[in-house]
């Protein structure tokens, strides 16, 4: 499980861009969820395995005829190059803030994220190119090893998709889970085809087994690289629903009206917000500000808010008031 992080609240007063003076006062509550950060022994055990194997599958695909084994070799290969992105991204994003770089590293782990798709996707390419060649012109296939180093990439992948079972919070853990264990279904495909070759000498089974697996990858791929990119581009996490933050912040005691909500990832699993509050006369700016701050991150998981407290008429003057005004 991820763990959290208490951190104190802390509060500035500051002069608005256009001369009023808002009293603007922030939240900086943090309870950060630093999944890939308890994940460093997982990475490194499944890199390893993986890399071994994908040196096996290499090896005996090609001296056994075998497109399905280089195709999930393949796959695995790009496992190996997403687990490396995740654990370099987990490595960076504890390094703490600084004056150049005030969020820290944590977007790299979108980065990682993205990289890893797109590698997959290029490479599922190139693999369905030469199956479809091998379709209409089969090879023939050694089944009996290509059986044994199948069966392998079912142990190791299985194993290292439990390694990261319980990190679904974090897009490059879940990543690298979906991954893995797709990785292990990949195989037992490659086994059982295997398997039917020996006993049917149909040797145009490799190849479309070859675009079964071009086909997982694809799948698995594709909602990476859309959420990925959707968090890259500033896009409010998927977990998250907008609407239904703006609504509890409106129902907090003493809020009439909320505006300028932004949502954006600061790294896979770590939530920034900001909003301007608009508040009744008689509410407490620190109250407001401490129950806000709970909230969202007891409720939503978002760990970083900066929170603007206005009265009516400071709100009256505010130029981000305006909804298409960013």
């Amino acid at each position: 499980m991820a763990g959290a992080h208490d951190h104190h609240h802390h509060e500035h007063a500051q002069g608005d861009e256009h001369g009023h003076d808002h009293g603007q006062r922030h939240d900086h509550d943090r309870e950060h969820h630093h999944a890939p950060a308890s994940f460093g022994a997982a990475f490194a055990i499944g890199a390893t395995l993986n890399i071994a194997l994908v040196m096996a599958q290499v090896a005996v695909g090609v001296s056994a005829g075998s497109m399905a084994l280089v195709a999930d070799a393949a796959h695995n290969f790009g496992d190996v190059l997403g687990l490396l992105f995740a654990w370099l991204a987990a490595i960076l994003g504890r390094r703490a803030p600084s004056s150049g770089r005030t969020y820290g590293w944590g977007r790299f782990s979108i980065l990682a994220a993205l990289a890893n798709a797109v590698v997959l996707l290029v490479g599922s390419g190139a693999i369905a190119v030469e199956a479809i060649q091998r379709f209409f012109a089969p090879e023939a296939v050694a089944a009996a090893p290509v059986m044994a180093v199948a069966a392998a990439g079912i142990v190791v992948n299985g194993f290292t998709a439990y390694l990261f079972s319980r990190g679904h919070d974090d897009l490059n853990i879940r990543a690298a889970f979906l991954h893995m264990a797709a990785d292990a279904a990949v195989s037992l495909g490659v086994l059982l085809g295997a398997a039917l070759i020996a006993v049917t000498g149909w040797h145009w089974l490799d190849p479309l087994i070859s675009l079964a697996i071009v086909a997982v990858i694809l799948r698995g791929s594709w909602g990476i690289l859309r959420e990925a990119a959707h968090l890259a581009t500033d896009g409010v996490p998927p977990r998250l629903e907008s609407a239904a933050v703006l609504a509890y912040l409106r129902a907090l005691p003493g809020v009439i009206e909320v505006h300028d909500l932004h949502i954006w990832a600061l790294s896979t699993n770590d939530v920034a917000l900001t909003a301007h509050l608009v508040r009744t006369a008689e509410a407490d700016d620190q109250h407001l500000i401490h129950s806000a701050g709970e909230g969202l991150a007891s409720r939503f998981r978002i760990g970083h808010a900066t929170l603007q407290v206005e009265t009516e008429a400071l709100a009256a003057a505010c130029r981000l008031r305006p909804a298409e005004v960013i």
